[in-house]
């Protein structure tokens, strides 16, 4: 698994654990619906370190919350 795709299962997983759609993460976060969804899009490759403060901040976790996960932890390493 890339880490992108780690971060964006990270989120819906907290989101469906909360009940939280996409729209209200991003009103939660103080984002517009587009970052979440672009996020989300499986064909963007990358996603900005700041995105994912916001996210988090507006979910009430720190990062250190959020990466401690058996999946992050797991990871390949990204250099080729």
């Amino acid at each position: 698994m890339a880490v992108k795709q780690a971060v964006v299962e990270r989120f819906r997983q907290i989101c469906a654990e909360r009940t939280i759609r996409p729209n209200e993460l991003a009103n939660l976060a103080g984002v517009t619906p587009s970052t979440v969804y672009s996020m989300l899009d499986e064909r963007r490759k990358d996603i900005s370190i700041v995105t994912i403060k916001k996210l988090c901040d507006g979910l009430s976790i720190t990062l250190g919350e959020f990466f401690s996960t058996p999946e992050f932890d797991a990871l390949e390493q990204e250099i080729q």
